[in-house]
């Protein structure tokens, strides 16, 4: 992973409501955490291999196979189909491959993002209605 990539990762951070965040990608880990207003701090394992990047929503698996949705693109989040409907997912909930957990809204257009295994939510990560980026993470799962 270059520098550039670490520093977009470091701005998203920076600009999300996101306490901590670990990316693994191959043999690398990075983990970033921020708390109240000091700086984002990256820790990071040299790799030997360079890893292959992924074009579709990626989840990223970390040692205790916990997981996360993360956004496929630039949008809003929206947690619901309708302000007065329920969320389509929260805590505790087991999902099956293919539904959906939550709109992107994105240049007027209302996408609906899918999980891609069969999985719980151990958290949810974003609010309803927050400005998210491309790769940020939505939802924490674990597979089931």
């Amino acid at each position: 992973m270059d520098l550039e990539k670490i520093e977009g990762l470091v701005k998203i951070i920076e600009n999300s409501s996101l306490t901590e965040f670990t990316l693994k990608e191959g043999d690398l880990k990075i983990t970033m955490s921020k708390l109240d207003n000091p700086p984002v701090v990256a820790a990071g394992v040299p790799v030997t291999a360079p890893a292959a990047a992924e074009a579709a929503p990626v989840t990223e698996e970390t040692e205790d196979e916990t997981l996360f949705i993360t956004s496929p693109i630039v949008g809003t989040f929206y947690s619901a189909p309708a302000p007065d409907a329920p969320a389509f997912v929260k805590v505790g909930d087991q999902v099956k491959n293919g539904q959906t957990v939550c709109i992107l809204e994105a240049m007027k257009l209302m996408n609906e993002i899918q999980s891609e295994f069969d999985c719980e939510i151990e958290a949810v990560l974003v609010s309803n209605e927050q400005k998210v980026e491309y790769g940020q993470p939505l939802f924490r799962v674990k597979k089931l």
